[in-house]
This record gives C-alpha cells, structure tokens and sequence, in this order.
C-alpha cells in the first residue's frame, strides 16, 4: 500500500479490504451482470479489468468467462481486451474501439444502443436486469480519485452512470487511481430518485450546482479496495485542416448573423458539441471567433475547451467527461486553481437531460455519418447494418436544442474514387435523427438552414448548400425525378423513388463509388 493511497482513502475501514487486482479475479463468474465507471474513454477502472483478461488470456478461457457489460458511455483500451478475449457478451449503451465494433457486427456481442439520458436511469427501474433473480448488477467497479471521511467516493474525469450504478450494484469494487490527482471539488452529484417521487432539476444556468462532491455508497456493499497506478489514454486529437477549418467558418458566420438578427444574444446560447477531430476543430474555431463570455453545457469536453478558458472567451463549462489527452491533462492540472473554478462535472442523466437543453436554449453540434436530402441523420450505422460507435447523447441534445446542428464533411475519403464517399444521400441507410429534429446542416462546402422549410424546400437547400460539387448533379436529378413520380402518386410531400433511394449505396457496395452513370442503372440484389 502506497503512502498516497492512505492520505487518499479517508475512510479507515476501507484499508481492511485493500486487494490487489489479481486477488479480485475469483470474484467474477460467466454470466454476470457488471457495472464500470466512465465516460468516453477516461475514468474507468483499469487494472481489475486488465487482471481479469490476463487470467482469461493465461487459462484460454476466450468465450467461457462472458459478462453483460454497462458503462455510462465508453470505456478505454481494457474494453478492446475483453471484446478481443470474446468476454463481453451483452453491452450497452456505447462503445468505441474496432474490437468491440468488430463484435458487435460478427454477432459476438448483443449490443443494444440508447440514449445516454436514458440508459442510467432505465437501469435503475430494473429494465437490464429484469431477467436476473435479485434485478441488481452483480458487480460495479468505479474508478476514484479519493475517498471520503463516510467513505462516499470521488470519482475522476468522469461522473458518467455511475451514481446509478452503484445505487443497484449487489457489490462495488473501488479502484482508487493514484496516478492522477484528486478531482475533489470538481463534482456536482445528483443521485437517482425514481418517479413518481422525482422533483425538476433547478439548473437555470450552467454554474448552478445543487448536488453533492462525492457519490454515496454504503461501505457494507464495498468488498474491495485497489490501487491503481494507470493514467487515461486518449490518443491525439488530430490537427485540424482545411476541411474542417471551412466548416468552423460556415458555423461562426451563422452565430454572427444570429447574433445580428437578435435571434441569440452576444455570448450566443449555451455550446454543446460532440466528441472527435471536426467538433475538436470547430471548437478551435470559435476560440478564434472572439465571442465573449460563452458558456458551456455539454456531455464531454476536450481539449479545445482548454484554448477558450485560457483565452478568456469561455465564462463556464459543465459535462459529464473531460476527455483530455496527456497534454490536455497536463494542462488542466498545471492550471488547476483557475480551470477548476470554471468547470463542473454532473452525472450523465443530467448533463444529458432535455428538461434543462431546452430550458437552457443549448445550441447543439454533433457529426453524423450522412444525412438525406430531407435531413434525417445516420449516426451510427454505416450502410445501415454495420455499427460504427452508437447514438451516444448526440439525440439527448439534438432533439431538445434551441438549435440543432450537424457538421460532417461533403464527402468522406475512399481509395477507390477520388472524390470520396457522399456524405449527402437520397435516404439515410439508418435513421438516428429525423428530420423533425434537425435545424442546420453544415459541410465544408456551406451552411443549410432549414428553419420553416417544408421536405420539399429543403432537399434544394440541402443539395445546392453542403453537398459535394461532383454529387450536385446527380443528387438534383434523383429529387426531379422522385417530384415526377410523386406527382402521379399523389405523394409529393417527401418524394421518394423506393428503387431508387439507396442506388448510391448500392454503387458504392458493387463498384466502389457513389457516382452513377444514371438513375436507371441496374443492382443484382
């Protein structure tokens, strides 16, 4: 036991069930039920699910020892370890890493997605485990930072689900990360209370704290306590280019034309924006927009974020995760007086609530793999079968934002056709977001706001705005075409051609490219 480990658990009793990560495998058996902290990739536990996957490596026991798999959204790099031991057989709600995503698309893997708003909480009713004898998860291991004098726990980077999951664990095993500093002080939690008896949530502003700084748990529950010295992995964000430089300039225009027409007031509306390499740039493009006292309420920050606090532009920020990189961590930790007073982390059920995005007027910014000239967005399959990471919060706030914006470039990259792949499409090959939810739509190309616009006022919108010069054409012709079939059918609200409106994939499938040589080309299907 290390010396920093005893000045971080403040509760002695918890030194009596001290273990190392080897002695808690015999605790696991096939077939449980298991809860993990964190929240994209940062502040889940690590060293007990790596002892876990050694004993499963070392005795090839690869598809003997499975287990049904909660976290708030996704874990780090032990989660590709179990999916790659074949140990993950059920998972929700969201995952990143090509094993798990291989899994999920070879069938090893039942994984379901939901809303992250609504996952934590749909686990404490019971809906995940109602077919288990006692409707509790077997296990949660959380991540901590420290632990307190009552022997609540102060997690790290992220707060994710894990209130919720410690509330219905049968048992909890608390790995206590000293590796990284104590986030004490960081937190706001608010622990679950299931309807009827639920009171609103207060927040009226993004520095509104009402919950506590650590996360209640009775000690009788804790079986075990252990070190671990293994800091977050997030790999580096890549730099921003041209691409997604013109589309942070097509985002920061509209704010200023916005803000011109009092449609939003000089420090705009509350920011979300998503995770990955275009939200990262849009974010170092509004740090160079000199707006002025932003705030932000969103479910991950990255390190971006950073730029605006240090640049004066950003007043405040809440989430659910910083996910940072090891610069980012390095920087929020040398600057820790200053960014801690302006930062708060919340559970996900309320940093994802649409009761306070609605109230707050949250401007929302997510990255779709395409969308339809009608706007309905595909976040999650690619093709419309094959899973790419899950819905994750992005319909949390896009549904309930003041305004609802997705950002993607025109055209995605492919070694068969220069141009690259159509990210604007006849018809989404999966729906995640509908058309009743989406506001503007945003490419490299240019801005589509379809405020007011009906179907049919928006598929031109769409096409002439954002969508690829060299898809242009093709993509106007199929609406003409599709307005004349309509036409006859009576059915000219959304005109569609049925055999028509996933050509482009199909092409794509058989020949490698979405360009077609004519609207009556032939599929063997």
């Amino acid at each position: 036991m290390s010396q920093i480990l005893k000045q971080r658990v403040r509760y002695a009793p918890y030194l009596k069930k001290l273990r190392t990560p080897e002695e808690c495998v015999e605790l696991f058996k096939d077939g449980q039920y298991l809860g993990w902290s964190g929240f994209t990739a940062v502040g889940a536990p690590k060293v007990v699910p790596d002892a876990v996957a050694k004993h499963v490596e070392d005795n090839n026991l690869q598809g003997k020892l499975q287990f049904n798999l909660f976290v708030g959204a996704s874990a780090g790099p032990e989660e590709s370890r179990w999916a790659t031991n074949n140990m993950i057989k059920k998972r929700a709600p969201h995952q990143v890493g090509r094993p798990i995503a291989q899994g999920i698309n070879e069938g090893r893997i039942q994984f379901f997605d939901k809303h992250l708003s609504m996952f934590a909480q749909d686990l404490t009713y019971g809906f995940y485990t109602r077919e288990k004898e006692n409707d509790k998860l077997d296990y949660t291991i959380i991540e901590a930072t420290a632990i307190t004098e009552d022997g609540s726990i102060i997690p790290g980077p992220a707060v994710g689900a894990s209130p919720e999951m410690i509330s219905i664990s049968d048992k909890i095993i608390i790995e206590v990360n000293t590796a990284t500093p104590s986030f004490e002080g960081l937190h706001d939690i608010d622990m679950p209370v299931n309807p009827p008896f639920r009171q609103p949530l207060p927040h009226t502003r993004c520095d509104y704290k009402v919950g506590l700084n650590s996360i209640p748990v009775d000690p009788e529950r804790v079986v075990a306590i252990v070190e671990s010295n293994k800091r977050d992995i997030v790999p580096p964000n890549t730099p921003s280019d041209e691409m997604s430089r013109a589309i942070a300039g097509h985002l920061v225009k509209f704010f200023r034309e916005e803000v011109k027409a009092g449609r939003m007031p000089e420090n705009l509306h509350p920011l979300q924006s998503g995770i990955g390499n275009v939200a990262n740039a849009i974010i170092e493009g509004l740090a160079d927009a000199n707006f002025k006292h932003l705030n932000v309420w969103t479910e991950v920050l990255q390190d971006s974020f950073l730029d605006l606090f240090e640049n004066g532009s950003l007043d405040y920020a809440t989430a659910t995760s910083v996910r940072l990189t090891e610069k980012g961590f390095d920087r929020l930790f040398q600057n820790w007086d200053e960014f801690s007073q302006k930062l708060v982390l919340r559970s996900q059920v309320v940093s994802n609530s649409p009761e306070v995005i609605r109230r707050l007027g949250v401007i929302a910014m997510n990255t779709p793999v395409e969308v339809d000239i009608y706007a309905h967005a595909n976040s999650t399959n690619v093709s419309g079968s094959k899973m790419l990471h899950g819905l994750g919060g992005s319909g949390d706030f896009l549904r309930n934002a003041k305004v609802s914006i997705m950002h993607t470039p025109s055209a995605r990259p492919s070694k068969t056709d220069p141009t690259g792949i159509s990210c604007v499409v006849p018809f989404v090959s999966h729906v995640d977001h509908t058309e009743h939810d989406l506001d503007v739509l945003v490419t490299d190309h240019g801005l589509a706001d379809l405020r007011g616009l009906s179907p049919r006022e928006r598929s031109r919108v769409i096409i002439k705005n954002i969508a690829h010069p060299d898809y242009v054409d093709q993509l106007l012709d199929y609406v003409n075409r599709a307005e004349h079939y309509a036409l006859k059918t009576k059915s000219l609200h959304e005109p569609h051609i049925l055999k028509d409106a996933f050509k482009m994939h199909l092409n794509l499938a058989q020949n490698g490219t979405m360009k077609l040589d004519s609207w009556d080309q032939k599929f063997d299907i």
